[in-house]
Order: C-alpha cells, then sequence, then structure tokens
C-alpha cells in the first residue's frame, strides 16, 4: 500500500503560464539552494567520507517526488510506493535499507533523510539528503565487508522510519540506531548535517513560494521537467538507433576468489523509447559485489551519461525517465535476491558508466570515451595509537579519467566529480600514519591521440599496527581504449615491510594485519586512450615529460623518441613510419587489450596474483 499523503489544504495547483525570465529565476534558485545543501553539510558532519570528500548527494523534487536538481535522483517515488503510513508536514523520514526501496539506494552505509516540504497545509516539495557512513556495525571496521554473504553481516538495517513525526524527535530510535556504531560521534553529526541540509533547501522553497506564489512555483517545476523530456526525447532520436547493439565489461573479481564477472547490456530504440535490456549479465554473487540496481537509477545514470556526452548544457533532472524501459534478470549481479551482500557495489557502479560509454558511441565513435569509470576505490585502516585511543580510517582513492573526444582525461581524479581527495595533512593530523607519495603513475593512461589519464600512486607508512582493507578493481582487466587509443594500466597494492620485502596483496581483501613501520604501495588504474597515439603532437610529450606524467620509454608508445627532454623530429619521424607500418590502419572501435583466457593465463606474471577462478552459480540462497 502506497504512503498516504496528509494534507489539512487539499485545494489543487491553478495551471499558470509561466515567463521565460521566471523560470530562469526559479532554477538557479534551486540550484543554488543545493549549493547550498552541500555547504551545510561540509560545515557540520565529522566523518572524513563526508566533510572532506563529499561522499553525499543532495536532491530537491516536486511535489510528486520528481527530482528538479541535484544527483542520485528517483527514490522518493519507490519510497513512497512501499512505505506504509502518512507523510504529514513535521514528518522526516529516515532509511538505510536498500530492499525496502527496490534498491534506489543501494548499500547500508547510505543514510538517507527525506523531508516533506509543506506550505499553507499543501505539499509543495521535498528535499533529501543521504550520505556514506563510515561505519554502521556489522562484521568488519566500515561495515563495507567484501566477503559478507548476506546484507545481516554489513551493519544495522534501517527501513523507513521517521525519525519527526508532526515536529516531534524520536530521540529513542535514534539512540538505538547509534548504538550499532563503531564511531557514534561521527554518525551522531553526519545525521544531524543530513538533517540541517534537508531543512535548510525547505525553507529556500518556502520563500521561493511566498516569493513567485504557490502556482508559480508548481508551474516551474513542471516546466522544467517538462523541458527535460524535450531535450533527452531530441537527444535520443538523434543519437540512439533502432538497431540493436551490445556491450559487456566485467568485475574483475568478487574477493573471494571468482571472477570476473561479466556486465552485458543491449540498448536499442522503440519509436521514442530507450530500451536497455541486461539479459546476459552473470548472475549474483555469493560475496557483497552484487549491485541492486534500482530502474529509475539506472535511468538517471544513462540519462546523465548521455547529456553529457551530447549536449552538456541541459540541466538533467528526472523528467525524461518514460523515454527509459529497463529490463534487469532477477537474481543477477544487478538484481540480486534477498538477503544478498550488497556493501561492495561500487565497482558495478562504476562499471555500468563504462558501459554506457560503450553502448552509446558505438554508432558514434567521435563522441566515444574510453573506459575509466572504472571503481571507487577504497582504504579502510583502524586500530589502537600509542595512547591507546581507537582510530579508523575510510577513504576514497582516484583512478584515471578516460581519454575523451575533446582532450586528455585528468589525471587522478573522482569517478563522481563533486568528489575530494582528503588532504594529507589531515590524515597525518588525525589518524597514526605518514603520507610517503602522492603522485601520478607515469605510462599508466593509455595511449591516445588524447591520452588517458593517469592512475595514482599513494603511499601510506603506518605509524600503528592494526588491520586493514582494500577494495578495488581493474586488477585482472583494463580500462579499454577506443578509436586507436591503448587500454589503461591495471590496479596494484603492495604491502612493504621496514627490511624493504614487498608482498602484492589483493585488490579486494579484508582484514589484512599490518605493523608500525609498514607501507602500503595503493596504485591504481589508468583511464584508457582516445584515437590514434601516434597522432598526438609530439611537444607535448615533451611538457609531459618535465611534469613527471610520461617516461623517456612511455612516450615512445606514441612514437616519439626525446632526447634530453626533447623532441628528435628524425627519429620520430622514423620511428612512427615504422610502427605505421607494423600496425596497420586503425580499424576496431575498441581496444580490450587481451582476451580472458590470455589474461588468466598470464595473471600471476603480469599482476603478482592469482587468476580468479570462474564464478559458479548459486543453486539457492540461504540467510
Amino acid at each position: 500500500m502506497p504512503a498516504q499523503i496528509i494534507q489539512t489544504n487539499n485545494a489543487p495547483f491553478n495551471k499558470v503560464s509561466i515567463d521565460p525570465v521566471t523560470l530562469e529565476v526559479i532554477e538557479n534558485a534551486l540550484r543554488n539552494a543545493r549549493i547550498e545543501m552541500d555547504a551545510t553539510l561540509v560545515r557540520t558532519a565529522m566523518s572524513p567520507g563526508i566533510r572532506e570528500q563529499g561522499d553525499a548527494f543532495p536532491l530537491i523534487a516536486d511535489r510528486t517526488g520528481q527530482m528538479i536538481v541535484g544527483q542520485f535522483g528517483s527514490y522518493i517515488g519507490p519510497f513512497l510506493d512501499g512505505f506504509e503510513g502518512t507523510v504529514e508536514e513535521g514528518d522526516m523520514i529516515m532509511l538505510s535499507d536498500p530492499y525496502s526501496v527496490g534498491g534506489a539506494i543501494s548499500h547500508l552505509n547510505d543514510w538517507l533523510v527525506l523531508l516533506p516540504v509543506f506550505k499553507d497545509g499543501r505539499l509543495v516539495a521535498y528535499t533529501s539528503m543521504f550520505g556514506h557512513q563510515s561505519d554502521i556495525g556489522g562484521k568488519v571496521v566500515g561495515s563495507m565487508p567484501i566477503d559478507a554473504t548476506s546484507i545481516f553481516e554489513e551493519g544495522v538495517r534501517i527501513p523507513p522510519i521517521k525519525i519527526y513525526s508532526k515536529g516531534v524527535y524520536n530521540a529513542d530510535v535514534i539512540k538505538l540506531i547509534m548504538a550499532q556504531t563503531r564511531k557514534p560521534d561521527w554518525c551522531t553529526a553526519d545525521l544531524n548535517a543530513l538533517i540541517a541540509s534537508c531543512r535548510v533547501a525547505a525553507r529556500r522553497v518556502v520563500e521561493m513560494c511566498e516569493r513567485f506564489g504557490d502556482d508559480v512555483f508548481a508551474a516551474a517545476t513542471d516546466e522544467l521537467l517538462a523541458r527535460n523530456y524535450r531535450a533527452v526525447k531530441q537527444l535520443i532520436a538523434s543519437s540512439i538507433s533502432e538497431e540493436k547493439v551490445s556491450f559487456e565489461d566485467y568485475i574483475c573479481d568478487d574477493g573471494m576468489g571468482f571472477g570476473p564477472y561479466k556486465i552485458r547490456c543491449t540498448m536499442h530504440r522503440e519509436g521514442d523509447i530507450v530500451v536497455l535490456d541486461f539479459d546476459g549479465t552473470d548472475p549474483q554473487s555469493p560475496a557483497s559485489i552484487n549491485f541492486f540496481l534500482n530502474e529509475n537509477m539506472l535511468k538517471m545514470f544513462f540519462g546523465i551519461y548521455l547529456i553529457m556526452v551530447f549536449d552538456p548544457q541541459v540541466l538533467f533532472n528526472d523528467g525524461y525517465y518514460d523515454l527509459i524501459r529497463v529490463k534487469i534478470p532477477e537474481g543477477s549481479l544487478l538484481k540480486p535476491k534477498f538477503p544478498a551482500a550488497l556493501s561492495g557495489r561500487t565497482h558495478a557502479l562504476g562499471r555500468l558508466f563504462d558501459i554506457m560509454g560503450g553502448l552509446l558511441g558505438q554508432k558514434t565513435p567521435e563522441f566515444l570515451n574510453a573506459a575509466g569509470f572504472s571503481s571507487s576505490p577504497h582504504l579502510f585502516y583502524s586500530g589502537y595509537d600509542a595512547k591507546g585511543r581507537w582510530f579508523q580510517l575510510f577513504q576514497i582513492g582516484f583512478g584515471g579519467i578516460p581519454g575523451r573526444p575533446l582532450g586528455d582525461g585528468p589525471d587522478g581524479h573522482s569517478l563522481f566529480p563533486g568528489f575530494t581527495n582528503v588532504p594529507n595533512e589531515f590524515l597525518e593530523r588525525y589518524f597514526p600514519l605518514v603520507i610517503e607519495r602522492y603522485e601520478t603513475v607515469a605510462d599508466s593512461g593509455g595511449a591516445g591521440l588524447h591520452r588517458g589519464g593517469n592512475g595514482i600512486i599513494m603511499t601510506y607508512r603506518f605509524l600503528a599496527s592494526g588491520t586493514i582493507a582494500i577494495h578495488d578493481d581493474r586488477w585482472f582487466t583494463m580500462p579499454w581504449g577506443v578509436n586507436g587509443g591503448e587500454p589503461g594500466a591495471r590496479a596494484r597494492k603492495i604491502l612493504e615491510k621496514p627490511d624493504g620485502t614487498q608482498i602484492v596483496v589483493g585488490n579486494k581483501l579484508e582484514n589484512l594485519t599490518i605493523e608500525a613501520g609498514d607501507q602500503l604501495h595503493f596504485i591504481t588504474w589508468g583511464g584508457g586512450g582516445w584515437g590514434d597515439p601516434l597522432l598526438r603532437e609530439p611537444t607535448l610529450l615533451e611538457l609531459e615529460l618535465e611534469r613527471g606524467l610520461v617516461t623517456v620509454e612511455g612516450a615512445k608508445r606514441y612514437g616519439v623518441v626525446l632526447v634530453d627532454g626533447k623532441v628528435d623530429a628524425a627519429a620520430t619521424e622514423a620511428l612512427r613510419t615504422q610502427m605505421r607500418a607494423e600496425r596497420g590502419p586503425v580499424t576496431s572501435v575498441f581496444n580490450y587489450g587481451p582476451d580472458i583466457d590470455t589474461l588468466r593465463a598470464n595473471s600471476l606474471a603480469e599482476t603478482g596474483l592469482p587468476a580468479p577462478k570462474p564464478p559458479v552459480k548459486l543453486a539457492h540462497f540461504v540467510a
């Protein structure tokens, strides 16, 4: 039974026309309110993941729950459909359980706050914010056990509950929730930050209604949604064919020795509608790399990607969802059956962006990005410092962004543009560690006319014994290149002991014991290259050598010979002529590197790690 909206004023909104200037003013006021939500959050939260890295996502929706501005919209509708209760003025809802909202949020660490905004007794909007909590209990520090076999191992599950009911705060339920976490101080502050952000945006919405009138505000949100519908409809008609195209990519492993896991999608257009069919995707994993993908969330991802590739001036919102139809097989990696573990879903989330690029670019390769939205690397470090105080760190790392039609991929950047790095000074001040190196890895970006972004190496020297966990991907498969570009380099993680002994460790592991003086070399993947590297301007390699982005040997991938830091024009021309003759013309759109069988055969020699075993389909699933 869907939620019941209780209003003391049930008068319908009058349909009014809205002029372009007023629409522009309201649109930008909503954008500013969204920015103010972010500012409020980072000034109030305590956990490094939210305060320093920005792992939180705001939303302002219209009176029906459709996102007007924000990120990661789409969840209010599923919430309203599944919430068996009333929504009234003064209420505020909190939730974290993906299974309670059809995957509209995707793992338990994301705490979501939803505030219905009322004015004069009528529901006029919703504001919402969710953020990644650094610890919510469960079997491991950080609450993201890669080896979990059910969601019950991953921490406290919060179904949709009212933390405010008609303005009254439910302190007891919050106390109960906080008792499940290892960091109740962080979680309490972060929850208060989410609440404050929603209240700030709600005040701005009410101010807009008071300034322009409720009917004008409602008309503006309707028109913003309709405008987005028209824009995306045109993009679909001009860029997506009725002929089916398919693309597949892989998650390297599940942290339990199995992989790679295939994600496959077929796309075509039926009239005005895009169909995205994930038939052929591997069955769900027994580990936590499953991604319970909400159909509306995928529609949002697809629309955003389409807009950013073909017309980035369009402001995305939920208005175009009726133009996209999504089919996801039950029991697959992207729609696992309860109670499958979900905490490691980041790898599949990142891979979806690569897959969407591969789908959209096949008919229009000139718009195609290479691969590089490959994961969101995590490091967890916990223990007791020299004074006996408990510490725990959750940090998101960055990799190489793919080469693009209009330029090189950024070096060492995040999957999500809004994320920022935790400053090294912050890490060294609050945690028992020293950052010995933080720099890009030369030559790790795929060679191309437009180079893939380099990955990074971050070397941690631990000052206290404890345990670490690592969650990353693209160590077995490579971020592919396009239009003649080469794949990016793979990720690696190396533990170095005080005597200099180096041990290659997995890119997905839990509870690795480390001692004071150990160093971890955390190396991430590079983005794939775009276009023929033999067409890259040679003098660019001079600058990149000086900046530490390529080496003299790496420049030869572009057919460029550098002598004393300068291009040797004659030697470069000779090398490029030789390479063109040996290679032949560029005919393939995608360059994946070696096939899976070859990768398996060479895994130990090339990566220092044994190849994962092929995934085994689950005959049944037991909680």
